[in-house]
């Protein structure tokens, strides 16, 4: 009995002869996003920002919509409540107030006489501009050395050409990501962080499906023209990698539609994310290894490789 395809396995889309047209596209999109970060910047969260954060406990299971309702009219800029632990625990983020200590504590005297008394305050905290501009380098970092242990990882499985293969895609998929927030102006926090390193890792993931092909493929056709040789590696795994594509976008629609206001965000940006890392990883990381010079010899395998059958013309060997 056959498993169900989304895509047919013996499928013959030419991706290679159009990577002009990748090429293009993905530049277009990463001048755009960096234009717009440029231009608009980034709506950075309490995380990045610094503000107040205030755990409640509740007499019973929290109405995160009605308390999100009383604390957005008392004028404070952004709030944001997020439940963790029990039904009844409530994580409250009010942006920085101009002014000092003074001026925190007038807001969070706001935020308790709107809530009144049956609340169980547990803890407050300020996260002032220093600790919030640690926050933001340690992001960056994070992001930072994630790809650059992604280009190490891939540079000693494969070679070195695979490795910068991979981060041309990653990178591609990170600056738009950023650009994607910058463009309609959405927070930009620790979770938003996370939700770049998920994309990075789910990217490579299928970026590294394909390369496994295409190295399988130099081990065993050698007189097969590269460009037709990369075309066939990506169909062979295009079924998996769209399949995969496609039950992960179901989950991640599930928690946008389903999962509240708190992860709404990261949910868009993981969305975002597995569709275009599964086209970076199709059609640029493969494509760019046209223009890497990838060593034939040294792969191992059977070194005969590619005999032809009886009457079957032999492809000669790209230029």
């Amino acid at each position: 009995m056959r498993g169900f395809n989304l895509i047919p396995t013996d499928v013959n889309i030419r991706f290679i002869p159009r990577k002009l047209t990748f090429f293009i596209f993905s530049g277009f999109l990463v001048a755009l996003a960096i234009g717009m970060f440029s231009i608009k910047g980034l709506s950075y969260g309490i995380d990045f920002q610094g503000g107040i954060m205030i755990d409640v406990r509740t007499p019973g299971p929290a109405d995160i919509g009605a308390m999100r309702n009383q604390l957005s009219q008392l004028g404070l800029g952004e709030v944001s409540l997020q439940e963790f632990g029990q039904p009844d625990d409530v994580l409250i983020r009010v942006q920085r107030q101009d002014g000092g200590e003074a001026a925190q504590q007038a807001a969070v005297a706001k935020v308790k006489a709107a809530l009144g008394a049956r609340i169980e305050y547990r803890r407050t905290e300020f996260v002032g501009p220093k600790v919030s501009e640690e926050l933001f380098w340690d992001g960056v970092m994070a992001v930072s050395f994630a790809i650059l242990a992604i280009l190490v990882y891939i540079w000693f499985r494969f070679e070195w050409q695979f490795g910068l293969g991979a981060v041309i895609a990653l990178l591609h998929d990170v600056l738009t990501t950023i650009g994607l927030f910058a463009l309609l102006g959405l927070e930009f926090n620790l979770s938003t962080v996370a939700a770049i390193l998920t994309i990075a890792g789910y990217s490579i993931n299928d970026t590294v499906v394909v390369y496994d092909r295409v190295r399988e493929n130099l081990r065993k056709f050698k007189k097969m023209p590269l460009a037709e040789l990369l075309n066939n590696s990506i169909n062979e795994t295009l079924s998996r990698t769209v399949m995969t594509s496609v039950t992960t976008l179901l989950a991640l629609l599930a928690l946008y539609f389903l999962g509240g206001e708190v992860i709404r965000d990261f949910s868009f940006a993981m969305i975002w994310g597995v569709i275009i890392g599964t086209y970076s990883s199709i059609c640029l990381a493969v494509p760019v290894l046209l223009y890497l010079n990838i060593r034939r010899s040294g792969l191992g395998g059977d070194q005969g490789g590619d005999k032809p059958q009886a009457g079957e013309a032999v492809a000669p060997e790209a230029p």
